[in-house]
């Protein structure tokens, strides 16, 4: 056990701003600030610091599909070359497709009255606002218009996985700020083991009724576990809890646990939800290292996320 003097080493200082102070100085500032979740961010600064620049290390980035609907799709899609593959939830091919062809995301209310909504055919994701018409026929077209496209392509293989498929909708889709077309430009994967849990998904089965198509969901498993195996230092950010958080640990225990984790979350973990688990737990089950760099951030990724890709230039 530590010291007393070895405890008390920090001491808390004052944060001092001042005018035309970049994101890195007032980080640089918060330090030694004590200043509770923003103390745990500085921390996650750090770890992602030090998991980016070592040059050994595969580095994750999971996230679930809320947060592309919002503004931070753009922070997302400039860092996807900072990483080595993405884990992520069914719903961001629905977002990040209909946004790549103009949909219009509007900004609404957490406090608005849903069946008011439903009447005007508006639908709503937190306080996020999307008319009917620029989501869901106007998504079921573009998936149609690309799923051909590659059907009747001369290296159509019949058979794919949801990386695979997903490679060959970002080599299709025009529009730069989408995420599933900067994993396609900078050759990063993206694994999507929920792939069919939303619009893609629904869209992929109707075509495999008419088509000789097929999901293969294992070979990407196959992958993950090629890559634990692979790779002796391994590190991840990760954005919200569910299925791509899972995937990430869960796969990482069979090489001994991450290397460097950071977890940014609003959940609770009283209710013994994954998505509430600090990444502490993860370690009792080895798919942390005990001796990995980790931290969990409590907070709105949307807010934390710019800061920390700011300080860190990830941009």
């Amino acid at each position: 056990m530590a010291s007393k003097k070895e405890i008390l080493k920090r001491s808390v200082k004052d944060i001092r701003l001042k005018k035309g102070m970049k994101v890195a100085e007032l980080i640089s500032s918060m330090d030694s600030v004590g200043g509770f979740s923003a103390q745990h961010m500085v921390s996650g600064i750090k770890i992602l610091k030090a998991m980016t620049e070592d040059k050994d290390s595969f580095n994750f980035l999971s996230f679930p599909a809320d947060i592309v609907s919002t503004g931070l799709r753009g922070i997302l899609a400039g860092a996807v070359k900072y990483f080595d593959a993405i884990i992520t939830t069914g719903g961001t091919l629905d977002h990040d497709l209909a946004r790549s062809i103009g949909g219009r995301y509007s900004l609404g209310s957490f406090n608005a009255d849903d069946a008011q909504l439903h009447k005007m055919g508006i639908y709503r994701l937190g306080n996020v606002f999307i008319e009917n018409k620029e989501y869901g026929k106007r998504l079921e077209d573009v998936f149609t218009s690309i799923m051909n496209d590659i059907y009747k392509s001369k290296d159509y293989k019949k058979e794919y996985s949801a990386s695979e498929l997903t490679y060959e909708f970002g080599k299709r889709i025009k529009d730069n700020n989408s995420i599933v077309r900067q994993a396609y430009l900078n050759n990063v994967p993206i694994f999507n083991p929920g792939i069919l849990d939303g619009a893609f998904g629904t869209q992929m089965t109707i075509f495999s009724q008419t088509h000789d198509f097929k999901l293969n969901l294992i070979r990407d498993e196959l992958k993950l576990s090629d890559i634990a195996f692979d790779n002796k230092t391994t590190g991840a950010l990760m954005i919200g809890g569910g299925i791509s958080k899972h995937h990430v640990i869960w796969w990482n225990q069979f090489k001994g646990g991450l290397d460097y984790a950071v977890y940014i979350t609003t959940a609770t973990q009283f209710d013994g939800s994954l998505s509430g688990a600090r990444l502490t737990e993860a370690v009792s089950w080895g798919k942390i290292k005990e001796k990995a760099s980790y931290t969990t951030i409590d907070g709105d990724a949307t807010i934390i996320l710019p800061v920390m890709f700011s300080a860190l230039d990830l941009v």
